[in-house]
């Protein structure tokens, strides 16, 4: 309970603040995935946006389907890190709000 107008204003003003830093840090997210072969290399964002796609020589070797299989599996994977770090950051903030 806040008992003076100063109180609420600089409570609200602090929950501001850590709310831009969580914005901050979930727009900062930047995971890159690389196959175990390494033909192909995804980054994704913390939404979760393709933001990179490198291929190396390697994806020559490979067939339709393998490729097609590689670059889906490469892509979850880095889609999978991105958004359980998005998570953790999150819960951070919604335990430092309780």
């Amino acid at each position: 309970m806040v008992e003076t107008m100063d109180e609420l204003v600089a409570r609200v003003r602090n929950q501001l603040y850590r709310l831009q830093d969580l914005q901050e840090a979930t727009a900062g997210i930047r995971i890159e995935e690389t196959s175990s072969d390494g033909a192909v290399t995804v980054v994704v964002d913390g939404a979760g946006a393709l933001v990179g796609l490198d291929f190396t020589g390697a994806i020559g070797k490979l067939a339709p389907e393998e490729f097609e299989g590689v670059l889906v599996r490469t892509a979850h994977a880095a889609l999978a890190r991105a958004y359980a770090e998005r998570a953790s950051l999150i819960t951070t903030f919604n335990e430092a709000n309780t």
